[in-house]
């Protein structure tokens, strides 16, 4: 089982940047999703979630408004759209899912307590 996030790189702030997680080997369709990012030095923090249903989304305060979280069920995909990126934003950026919660609300998920992380993709924001 495997989370693929994709889309990283290197922009100037104010740009944009769609980061993308296809999993593999099992199906999270039915299950809540999200991202999460470490900038150096500092801890691993939350990002943004989304419903098994994609009905329902939440966001970190420092980018709601910011960023959008969004998914493709028939494709096993989930995808965060970033724009006015700022240097602030610069972290490696992961996608995780719930495993244990089908058709479930994503409060665990929300506090880091997902069983499947990605491997990171680099989000780099120049001034």
């Amino acid at each position: 089982v495997q989370l693929q996030a994709s889309g990283g790189g290197l922009v100037q702030a104010g740009g944009s940047l769609r980061l993308s997680c296809a999993a593999s080997g099992r199906t999270f369709s039915n299950y809540p999703m999200g991202w999460f990012r470490q900038a150096p030095g500092k801890e691993r923090e939350f990002v943004a979630a989304i419903s098994w249903s994609a009905s329902y989304t939440y966001y970190d305060v420092s980018v709601k408004g910011r960023f959008t979280i969004s998914r493709d069920k028939a494709i096993n995909t989930m995808y965060l759209q970033m724009n006015n990126l700022k240097p602030e934003d610069t972290a490696v950026y992961y996608c995780v899912a719930d495993g244990r919660r089908r058709f479930g609300s994503f409060d665990d998920l929300l506090l880091g307590q997902a069983d499947y992380w990605g491997q990171g993709t680099q989000v780099t924001v120049s001034s």
